[in-house]
């Protein structure tokens, strides 16, 4: 199905304008029911659970991608629209330090537990604002990126099916008992579906950074040096650029349920972790953003 300009631009419009309301049904809620009937239904098939997770992952895409071809052109906006999460990661990430701002470090721990995976409940100022920087740096890409990159490729039934795959990682994409063998093949779809966005995402906001009073070479070059140093194969990408672009130093000591995770530090320590520095990495989610919509319209012409 092809895709107009004017449908991209009314959906990415849509989403820079109301965000996520409470009020409107969201798409991801209904794939969280699909997946969780799936994995009901393919854990009682005896099959390997390396087997029976690779066909729950690859049904569950491919059942959300033809939900979505079964609409269009129709509904086109409304899944372009809703598929992007650029307002909402601005809103959810800015509320965060709006209640640092106000001297309530509690209230902002628990507003950043809502967004993060990491424990929050005794992280410090400094932490708080590391953290917030680093899920706007990741979720540019997995949240605005690669929507956008699967969109042009394939039109909304490709941001459909790039959407189930992220949020299986999310769901079923553990390293636990429960998940290690029924969960490896979403993970690693994960993986492979967020491998070039991931880069493109670093390339943007390389070239974004001047527009933000950031650096291109030190953007360029912290992510040549620190883009494959994280755990994820991916989320260092976007996040060493963001460090090298501002001049800030990501990555550290986080728990997760109570168990250490050092990650690698993320470029140099030239700026301190304050607000400044979040408000650039806000500016730096638009530009990237508004680049990459002009760079498909022009590719797409």
């Amino acid at each position: 199905m092809s895709l107009t300009q004017k449908q991209l631009l009314a959906g990415v419009s849509l989403d820079i304008l109301l965000g996520d309301p409470q009020w409107l049904p969201h798409p991801i809620r209904g794939l969280g029911v699909l997946i969780e009937g799936a994995e009901t239904f393919w854990r009682g098939i005896r099959l390997p659970l390396r087997v029976s997770g690779s066909l729950f992952a690859l049904s569950v895409v491919g059942v959300s991608a033809a939900l979505v071809r079964f609409t269009l052109p129709r509904w086109s906006v409304y899944w372009i629209y809703s598929f992007l999460a650029c307002r909402s990661l601005d809103t959810e990430s800015s509320s965060v330090i709006a209640a640092l701002q106000d001297g309530d470090l509690a209230e902002a721990r628990q507003r950043l537990s809502f967004i993060v995976g990491r424990d929050t409940a005794h992280l410090n100022e400094q932490e708080v604002l590391r953290a917030a920087i680093e899920t706007v740096a990741e979720n540019l890409s997995d949240g605005v990126i690669a929507p956008l990159f699967y969109l042009a490729l394939a039109g909304p039934a490709g941001m459909a099916a790039y959407k189930a795959i992220n949020t299986l990682d999310s769901t079923v994409g553990y390293r636990n008992e429960r998940y290690r063998e029924f969960g490896w093949a979403s993970a690693r779809l994960d993986d492979l579906a967020n491998f070039i966005p991931a880069r493109l995402s670093a390339a943007l906001i390389c070239c974004c950074a001047p527009m933000v009073g950031g650096s291109f070479w030190s953007a360029a070059l912290t992510t040549l040096r620190d883009g494959r140093s994280q755990p994820s194969p991916n989320a260092g990408f976007p996040e060493a650029a963001v460090a090298g672009a501002l001049g800030v130093q990501l990555g550290g000591l986080n728990f997760y349920r109570g168990v250490p995770s050092r990650k690698v530090y993320l470029g140099n320590a030239i700026r301190p972790l304050d607000v400044g520095a979040f408000q650039s990495t806000r500016r730096l989610l638009y530009a990237c953003t508004a680049v990459a919509v002009v760079l498909i319209c022009v590719v797409r012409k």
